[in-house]
């Protein structure tokens, strides 16, 4: 494929989408002209989204990293000189072996995250490489840990509903996620479920897309999901909606969870919530009288202090009326675990000298960038952007600007975070690379191999860890295996048994490959959980010092359990930065289409909330609290119930303009899973000409 010139060629969405697309690469003369769907896949079929419909102009875009970089200005200022590949190898292995001697190899910290999904460049060779050299560990729970926690400790592991069944549902649940947006294909499968007479229900904070398309809107006040579900439950049990036989064989806890939901009353959930005491009812009836009930649960409500228990209660609705054995019911959150691979072979913990290394949570690289005790004196950045993506961005800033900080950056472009480095790499993009993409959702494996050559000097990850491996003098053969032995690797995991038939030469020959789901059939029977059922009532948690059942628990900051945020408070509203349509946390954001799509950043604000604050449609205001400020454009709507402002997307830093959203974030941990918490945030709000800044 490389070679050819001219043709169309098979390829992979490697973005952080759970749809991962079959895609077709157009190339004329050499270079890719057109992004198209792949009809052939058996999911995505042909449909894509915009961002990745136009990503011609992110591999070509003229201000495209191409050239290994040294800085020459001071930090965050943006001035560098070009260098070669062996002086950028040979200053960053120098001063890595410097700082291993003088202040130990835990000095040392990769920073990344799923900025491209290639399981060989962000779970292979750079974790060889790290783990080699003794590196701190980096907890990434940055995404979809609390969730993901409150959903294992309910169900034993990251597997739900499959894609193609939901649309047999008869009513579709989705709760806390833009699926128009973000999961465009479960939206096909929805309106095919839609036609044949099912209802879609949209549980949110704000009305966005997805919330427009639905049958009926739900909206609530943030981080109050678990008292939603908790009422829900509440009226199954007191309705006598319930499946007692699924209940009684394949969950453990159902006779002390009807009791312990007895306290959430309409009257109580509704106070919690926002949500009217006869919404409450309806839902809860609609829900106990589907036949085949599907709950789609997003990421959004899991990013609170209380996100894992959001989910942890979300996640044992479909137990309670047996909708598990129903064709098309049932409940996803993610279902990567299907796909698990031979992480073992892949990121070869073997090789660390240090196993007890300390962990640092991405969530808090601000605060661990500025504690003085066994500090942090270099850092390897790649797939990602902390500048943008991480909470308390104030700290982050003044982290990165240490000039005490090695900082090296191997991403596509000069982002806000490469700015801060010291030496900046070019990164191949995903068409110029060899690797193995899974799905989050659907149950295809896919190889993605190059289309064309790496655009000037670019490496992709496995390269450049595969470089500095050797360079550093370690384990050879280690870091000198090529992408295609390190695929058989990951794909030869006898303990999973969805993977069965999934072989290289099978990729190689028909690009992408179904897992194995004969499993899935019987699944309920051996769930990985202690006591291998669905456990309502959870020792593990209790043992853990968390509630054994679904609770719900108020968020640090806002809302106190029983009154909306606000009152009298310092900062009396809620602040939410979800994703918007046209980037993809901070990917796209520099990219002009797209930018002209979105055109700036907006400040979505209740007509109540700027009443009394004199501010109008369209003015510019300032979002600030102890954290840091936030400089955008009000957009007066009726899309959230008052005491809530919601900004979508991550914009890069505006000329003169202070446009990052996760400035005014936390960086406080989950109650579980130590995942983030940017939508326990509460700000104020006030006209741009009435602030001092």
């Amino acid at each position: 494929m490389i070679n050819q010139l001219n043709g169309v060629f098979p390829a992979v969405c490697p973005l952080d989408c759970p749809d991962t697309c079959g895609l077709l690469l157009h190339k004329e003369d050499g270079k890719i002209v057109k992004v198209s769907g792949n009809p052939a896949h058996p999911i995505t079929q042909g449909a894509i989204c915009n961002k990745v419909r136009h990503m011609t102009e992110r591999i070509y875009h003229e201000e495209r990293v191409l050239y290994p970089l040294r800085r020459t200005g001071t930090k965050g200022e943006g001035r560098f000189e070009r260098i070669s590949w062996e002086e950028a190898i040979k200053e960053i292995t120098g001063r890595f072996t410097q700082i291993i001697q003088e202040h130990g190899s835990e000095a040392i910290l990769p920073y990344s995250f799923y900025g491209n999904m290639g399981v060989l460049g962000v779970d292979g060779m750079d974790r060889r490489f790290f783990h080699a050299i003794g590196a701190s560990y980096l907890e990434q729970t940055i995404c979809s840990a609390a969730g993901d926690a409150g959903w294992k400790y309910t169900m034993g592991a990251n597997r739900g509903t499959v894609p193609e069944e939901t649309e047999h549902a008869d009513l579709i649940v989705i709760w806390g996620g833009n699926i128009v947006s973000t999961r465009m294909h479960q939206v096909v499968l929805a309106e095919k479920a839609r036609k044949k007479g099912a209802k879609v229900i949209v549980i949110d904070v704000h009305r966005n897309r997805t919330a427009q398309w639905a049958d009926w809107f739900i909206p609530l006040h943030p981080g109050t999901d678990a008292a939603l579900a908790l009422g829900i439950i509440h009226v199954l049990f007191k309705e006598g909606m319930i499946n007692e036989s699924f209940l009684t064989r394949y969950t453990v806890g159902h006779e002390q969870l009807s009791e312990h939901v007895k306290e959430y009353t309409t009257e109580r959930v509704s106070l919690i919530t926002g949500v009217p005491q006869e919404d409450i009812l309806k839902l809860a009836r609609l829900y106990g009288g589907a036949k085949a009930p599907y709950i789609h649960i997003g990421n959004g409500l899991q990013h609170h202090d209380n996100g894992g228990m959001n989910v942890r209660a979300i996640a044992c609705l479909p137990a309670l009326v047996g909708a598990w054995h129903t064709h098309g019911g049932g409940a996803a959150k993610s279902n990567g675990g299907y796909a698990s691979f031979n992480s073992e072979a892949l990121e070869r913990p073997d090789l660390r000298p240090n196993p007890e290394a300390r962990t640092i949570n991405m969530n808090q690289i601000g605060a661990a960038l500025l504690e003085e005790e066994n500090k942090i004196r270099a850092m390897f950045v790649y797939c990602s952007n902390p500048l943008v993506v991480a909470p308390d961005t104030e700290r982050v800033e003044q982290g990165f600007a240490r000039e005490d900080l090695f900082t090296v950056v191997h991403d596509l472009f000069m982002t806000d975070t490469a700015k801060y480095a010291d030496i900046v790499l070019p990164a191949a993009s995903s068409f110029e690379s060899t690797d193995l993409y899974s799905s989050y959702w659907h149950q295809y494996v896919q190889i993605q191999e190059p289309v064309i050559p790496p655009q000037g000097e670019a490496k992709s990850n496995v390269e450049v860890f595969s470089l500095l491996g050797q360079a550093m003098g370690l384990d050879e053969k280690t870091f000198c295996e090529d992408e295609l032995s390190m695929i058989r690797g990951a794909l030869n995991n006898p303990v999973n048994p969805y993977l069965q038939g999934v072989t290289l030469e099978a990729l190689q020959e028909h690009r992408f490959v179904k897992l194995d789901m004969t499993p899935y059939d019987s699944f309920l029977d051996h769930l990985p959980t202690p006591s291998g059922k669905i456990e309502l009532y959870s020792k593990a948690m209790e043992q853990a010092g968390l509630p054994p059942m679904p609770v719900y628990a108020p968020l640090l900051e806002g809302y106190d359990g029983e009154r909306p945020a606000g009152q009298g408070d310092q900062y009396p509203l809620m602040f939410l930065s979800p994703p918007n349509h046209n980037f993809l946390n901070s990917t796209f954001a520099n990219v002009p289409k797209h930018q002209k799509l979105e055109k700036q950043p907006v400040l979505q604000i209740h007509p109540r909330d700027a009443e009394n604050r004199k501010i109008t449609d369209g003015e510019p205001v300032i979002v600030f609290n102890d954290r840091g400020t936030y400089e955008l454009i009000a957009k007066v709507t009726e899309s959230m119930l008052p005491g809530t402002v919601i900004s979508q997307g991550l914009w890069w830093e505006g000329e003169g303009r202070k446009q990052r959203a996760n400035r005014l974030t936390p960086d406080r941990l989950s109650d579980m899973g130590n995942g983030a918490t940017f939508f326990s945030a509460t700000v104020q709000v006030r006209k741009k000409e009435d602030v001092t800044i």
